[in-house]
């Protein structure tokens, strides 16, 4: 897969030197991710194995529970039961939700009062029932603490989940997205630079090539207005000699 590099980066040092920053955080940034990530999944599989063992308690004690509502009904028959438990006091639910934090991320909690009563507050006649269905009904609010729970650890199943699959997505954008677009951008950059500092040095021979020849023929034409020079005034003193030869 080809990866582009960053749009509107110019090719200078400075940029060559900022990427290079971005590069190490994001490195550095995709590893404490990944950490996380695996710490997190090891959590999640904490918790998955305590759903697992909530779950194996409620179906258990549910079992346990219909089992005693069978017995009840065959020693008391299906209506005296019914009519026990339309005659049982109903009960107001009291719950209140906290949160706690695993790993760094917020699960909730569910926090409520013993809903396993006595025989003698659940309203109907104890006379009139049996201890069949005495067991069936502890049962049952037993159950429902158990059931309680189970909501609270498939909660927190969820929210882990949803962090883990958040923190995977961002150690894939990291690793398969941003930081191969930092090393592109930067290796673009190197090269851009590299091609510059060549053109620049290419330029400069040139440059001191033609300074190089300037000069050079500065210096003939110096040295060829010296020549001249001394031939021509080397002429007129021979002349001079040779005048000043004639006279007496």
């Amino acid at each position: 897969m080809t990866v582009g590099r960053l749009e509107g980066v110019s090719p200078t040092r400075m940029e060559l030197l900022r990427l290079s920053r971005r590069e190490k955080l994001a490195e550095k940034g995709e590893e404490l991710l990944r950490e996380k990530r695996d710490a997190l999944i090891a959590e999640l599989l904490d918790v998955v194995g305590e759903v697992r063992s909530a779950r194996k308690e409620v179906e258990a004690k549910l079992r346990e529970a219909f089992t005693h509502l069978a017995i009840a009904k065959a020693l008391m028959g299906e209506d005296a039961v019914r009519q026990l438990a339309l005659a049982a006091k109903p009960r107001e639910l009291q719950m209140e939700f906290a949160s706690r934090s695993v790993m760094g991320v917020s699960v909730p909690m569910i926090e409520f009062s013993p809903l396993v009563r006595r025989a003698t507050e659940r309203g109907y006649s104890i006379h009139d029932s049996s201890a069949a269905l005495d067991d069936a009904a502890r049962c049952f609010e037993e159950a429902l603490e158990k059931i309680l729970r189970l909501a609270e650890v498939e909660e927190a199943v969820r929210h882990l989940a949803s962090e883990v699959e958040k923190t995977k997505r961002r150690v894939n954008a990291l690793k398969y997205i941003m930081i191969p677009r930092l090393k592109a951008t930067r290796k673009y950059i190197e090269m851009r630079l590299e091609e510059m500092e060549r053109e620049n040095f290419t330029r400069l021979k040139k440059i001191k090539a033609v300074l190089e020849r300037r000069a050079s023929a500065e210096a003939s034409s110096a040295s060829s207005a010296v020549v001249e020079a001394g031939v021509g005034g080397g002429s007129e003193g021979d002349l001079k000699v040779s005048e000043g030869e004639g006279k007496p």
